[in-house]
């Protein structure tokens, strides 16, 4: 096995665990992406982690008969007891075990630590937890998750992380995705849509998640796969504040959830609020006021607006250096198309670096230069819209929050593998996306004990570390007695066990 960095078209670098067997390449795990040059090499260095703690199954040879046969008789089952001892103890502390079903436990467990469809759900439940749980007795309790089970389960999760955060939940931050399916009709929830994911030729459903400070999950909603994601916001954030009687909530969103409607319903509503602001189509007014500021490197400034809102505008190097890094790419892809000879009328419009074409005369599209330079006094801007009290300073530390929702949706498909999804019935997708939802809610509070034990290790080796504890259980001999022994071999494993006290 090997670590691979795997740039993108967006400019991301994915860092992958790769296997060569047989002359066949295999990706076994996404690590994780990013385009910051540190966090590229940290990803890295934890996909070698990955290949030196990644064990398969051993066999053991026996060169005495006899001995051979004894152990054979007397051992009545090897299965992997780590990811119980470690997960299904926070799966405990949380609360889940409340909801006072052991298959739901096993299922967010699995997911946890291999994800996979129902089928091979069921066949992952045996083979390595030695658990026996038919397919149709999974699709059936599907159908309870989503009768009696839902509502539940997001209470304890908000409840827990009520108490994590010191008894108040005042700041929530909002964001969606889409996820698709493996169909090509579409029916009343799987529709056709903008992919966040580039699979504009599947169905998908729009997922709106509800996070708190640090990115631990509150609530989720799901939607039709063409609704606009400006309107899925005000509906999840009503219905929590009503069901948890909340005062007072800042809401925290990026600009792609920023509309006139959005901002004037979240005013009528008494919300607080930091949006992510479209500077460029302020008016020109405010525009001016704008490009009139002489910020320095990580300096900020506050805009009043005619609505009593506030514009906080923001400015960093490192920020303007990324602008003109991706404004320059842009243009060469641009000229590329333009050499070729392809681009018609249709292709002059505002999306992306297209908005910098113009027509020359009636027959030839050419790069518009002058509208190009233009641009390169946004670089390094970045503004925020908000009603609230905070100094900017905390404005701009509260927007910063948002990547770790984006992280939550990177682990949820990559980690757990949300989807594609492959269920046919809405209560089914909803249950698929409630295990997945109880799955994280356990992740987040493994990496946060993690943190608090000091531990230098992430979540994900801390599971592929449980997933290699295997319990044995024996048949004495000489008694009949039975007996399990969990089998604690290397210091990995048993460091892990002296942190989580199992």
């Amino acid at each position: 096995m090997f670590v691979r960095k795997k740039k993108n078209k967006s400019g991301v670098v994915s860092i992958q665990v790769i296997d060569k067997s047989l002359g066949k390449y295999k990706m076994i795990k996404t690590i994780g992406c990013s385009s910051d040059i540190i966090e590229i090499d940290a990803l890295y260095q934890q996909g070698l982690d990955y290949i030196q703690h990644y064990e398969g199954q051993k066999t053991l040879e026996f060169t005495n008969q006899d001995f051979k046969d004894t152990v054979k008789q007397s051992i009545r089952n090897i299965s992997i007891e780590g990811i119980s001892l470690l997960l299904g103890k926070i799966y405990s502390e949380i609360g889940f075990d409340k909801v006072c079903d052991d298959l739901l436990k096993q299922l967010v467990l699995v997911r946890l630590s291999h994800p996979a469809s129902k089928l091979k759900t069921s066949q992952n439940l045996h083979r390595y937890f030695s658990v026996n749980i038919k397919e149709d007795r999974i699709y059936r309790y599907l159908d309870k998750i989503y009768s009696s089970q839902k509502e539940r389960l997001q209470q304890i999760s908000y409840t827990h992380t009520k108490k994590i955060l010191g008894g108040v939940i005042s700041v929530v931050f909002y964001d969606v995705t889409t996820l698709y399916f493996q169909i090509d009709n579409e029916d009343e929830i799987r529709r056709r849509g903008f992919s966040k994911e580039g699979k504009h030729q599947n169905p998908q459903i729009v997922l709106g998640l509800l996070v708190g400070v640090e990115g631990y999950p509150l609530a989720y909603e799901i939607h039709q796969g063409n609704t606009f994601e400006g309107h899925t916001m005000l509906p999840i954030i009503d219905t929590f504040k009503s069901k948890y009687d909340l005062k007072k909530l800042i809401v925290v969103a990026d600009s792609g959830l920023l509309s006139s409607a959005n901002v004037k319903e979240l005013q009528d509503k008494g919300y607080e609020f930091i949006l992510g602001a479209r500077i460029k189509n302020e008016s020109e007014k405010i525009k001016g006021k704008i490009l009139a500021q002489k910020l320095e490197d990580k300096s900020s400034t506050i805009i009043d607006k005619e609505d009593g809102t506030k514009l906080i505008l923001g400015y960093t190097e490192r920020r303007a250096q990324k602008d003109k890094y991706n404004r320059d790419r842009g243009l060469i892809k641009l000229e590329q198309k333009v050499k070729s000879g392809k681009l018609t009328k249709s292709s002059i419009n505002n999306r992306g670096y297209n908005k910098y074409l113009k027509l020359d005369g009636q027959i030839s599209i050419e790069v518009d230069y002058d509208k190009f330079n233009q641009d390169a006094v946004w670089d390094g801007l970045k503004g925020y819209l908000t009603n609230t009290s905070l100094t900017k300073d905390e404005i701009i530390n509260n927007y910063g929050q948002l990547w770790k929702i984006e992280k939550a949706f990177r682990i949820s498909k990559h980690d757990l593998k949300i989807r594609p999804i492959y269920h046919r019935l809405q209560k089914r997708i909803e249950s698929h996306i409630t295990i997945n939802f109880v799955a994280y809610k356990v992740y987040k509070e493994l990496e946060r004990q993690l943190k608090l034990k000091k531990a230098n290790m992430s979540p994900e080796k801390a599971i592929d570390i449980a997933k290699t504890i295997y319990a044995i259980q024996i048949n004495d001999p000489i008694n009949g007695q039975e007996f399990k022994e969990t089998l604690l071999l290397n210091e990995e494993q048993k460091n892990l066990a002296k942190l989580f006290n199992f």
